[in-house]
């Protein structure tokens, strides 16, 4: 598993305008773009992409909305909750170990969350199951539904765009991921991290969300500019990442890093329980996960694969992979074959 490079200890994320995929820009323009993702994915995982076209005015009705359903209290949030198999609705504190999904035992995690993602009826004709594409359920909450909905499709057109970069960075064509992505399994997971009070004492390695990779291809991740989020380094460092100034953090994952053979790197990834001079605060995000179709096969490229570089992984579905790390993150069982993820910790 390929691992986030320093230079001279320092972990360099990139910005990365993306606008000229957005409108007709230049072949030489577009060429910039892919060599600047090229680099971005083989050595850090992760980007800040500007020039992505989301208007203010639609983030500011999503941070609004999810603001107004995070305020209500417990029980109310509660009768939105799914059993952990289905990866919809609401999710309390502390019923979550991100780690898990790397087959690591740790305490529970601090954060809430709400996730609404595609669903069988949207693809009719196809016969997807519910299990995988589950029905939205929606909150009482009012302005939420239509500014959630408008957030998701804005940032699902980020990660469709940013598979367009991505084949054309790797030699196939810039339509090439689409192929893997028609029916895709996109979910948005709106998230706030629920501290206890600023001078609680927190168990033992506890953070806001455990180390984990992403593990679809691509996420589109919007947060706020406070402190937490931290990526891990070859050398077993975590380093702070915050977003740019009008940027959204964009990260590999698990199916793009084993199509790619570990060229591309799935970085771990966590979230410490965001402090402010030592003081715990609030903090939040949406990420939404573009993980491809349930039936895609995820095997090394042949582009990706040779005598120096043997393929490292089995072919696995998207559905087969996705499940086992829910079952871990979600369900509370250890995610086993996360050997080489799990390796990187323990540097």
């Amino acid at each position: 598993m390929a691992v986030a490079e320093t230079r001279d200890g320092v972990l360099d994320v990139p910005i990365i305008d993306i606008s000229p995929f957005r409108t007709e820009g230049t072949e030489e323009d577009r060429e910039a773009v892919a060599r600047a993702a090229d680099h971005a994915a083989r050595t850090v995982g992760f980007m800040q992409v500007v020039g992505h076209g989301i208007p203010q005015g639609t983030l500011d009705a999503f941070t609004a909305a999810m603001d107004a359903f995070f305020a209500e209290d417990l029980a109310a949030k509660s009768a939105y909750r799914c059993p952990p198999g289905v990866n919809r609705g609401y999710t309390p504190p502390k019923s979550e170990s991100l780690a898990n999904s790397l087959g690591l035992v740790s305490a529970a995690d601090l954060f809430e969350a709400f996730n609404v993602g595609t669903q069988a009826s949207d693809f009719p004709g196809l016969a997807l199951s519910e299990a995988d594409y589950g029905t939205n359920i929606w909150p009482d909450t009012p302005g939420f539904r239509p500014a959630v909905e408008a957030w998701f499709a804005a940032a699902g057109r980020v990660a469709r765009t940013m598979t367009r970069v991505f084949g054309r960075a790797l030699g196939l064509g810039e339509d090439h991921l689409a192929g893997f992505t028609g029916h895709s399994v996109d979910v948005l997971r709106m998230i706030n991290y629920r501290l206890p009070s600023v001078d609680a004492e927190l168990e033992p390695e506890q953070v806001g969300m455990g180390a984990h990779t992403d593990y679809g291809i691509v996420t589109v991740l919007w947060a706020d500019a406070v402190p937490g989020l931290e990526i891990l380094d070859g050398e077993g460092r975590w380093h702070p990442v915050g977003p740019a100034p009008g940027a959204l953090l964009v990260n590999l994952g698990d199916a793009l890093a084993r199509w790619t053979n570990d060229r591309w790197v799935s970085t771990l990834h966590r979230v410490a329980a965001p402090r402010v001079d030592g003081v715990l605060v609030p903090r939040r995000s949406a990420a939404f996960f573009h993980d491809g179709d349930v039936d895609a096969v995820i095997a090394p490229l042949p582009t990706c694969v040779d005598a120096e570089h043997p393929a490292l992984y089995e072919p696995v579905t998207v559905g087969e992979h996705l499940r086992a790390k829910l079952a871990g993150s979600r369900g509370g069982a250890l995610t086993e074959g996360a050997d080489r993820e799990a390796a990187r910790l323990s540097r």
